[in-house]
């Protein structure tokens, strides 16, 4: 575990701001997000496995992914499926990928009664080193305390510890 804290702070009731620096070079840090190949190995909090993950990654192009719990230690969770669908509407390679991020299912059928979301990945060279910015716009303060509420904060924290090993195999 590295000691790169993950910061977080919410900005106008609504955006969700999460910043960490990963030691590994921004081309890699970006690739990460934009294969499948690489997704399906770190996406998700601890205990979930990617096993649909579908990458058509340019402007207007779908992510569509399953998670699936695998761990017997989540009790009611354990087997539970979640759908997303991601809609990409900007890529500027290695710098910035915005998106769309919704609740769906198989189908890829957005599920409206959850909050979609607006986000924005920045990925800062630091010289060897890269800090990605996660911008999370909600339509509400409803939407993001509902968000917040499932766990979001502690699930994200740890999808990002699996992003580190994942470069670190890779560096």
């Amino acid at each position: 575990m590295s000691n790169h804290a993950f910061v977080s702070k919410v900005e106008n009731d609504r955006v969700l701001v999460l910043e960490r620096v990963f030691e590994a070079p921004r081309d890699l840090v970006f690739q990460m997000f934009k294969e499948a190949e690489h997704l399906k190995h770190w996406w998700g909090p601890k205990g979930w496995e990617i096993p649909v993950c579908n990458v058509d990654f340019r402007p207007g192009g779908v992510w569509h992914y399953c998670m699936k719990c695998v761990d017997r230690n989540q009790g009611e969770f354990y087997g539970m499926e979640s759908w997303g669908k991601g809609v990409y509407k900007e890529i500027a390679e290695p710098e910035k990928i915005i998106y769309t991020d919704y609740f769906s299912d198989a189908e890829g059928n957005v599920n409206d009664t959850l909050p979609s979301t607006e986000i924005t990945l920045e990925f800062v060279d630091l010289g060897g080193k890269t800090k990605l910015i996660n911008r999370a716009v909600y339509a509400s303060a409803e939407a993001l305390k509902t968000v917040m509420d499932m766990g979001m904060l502690q699930g994200i924290s740890e999808t990002w510890d699996r992003l580190e090993a994942r470069l670190i195999e890779f560096k």
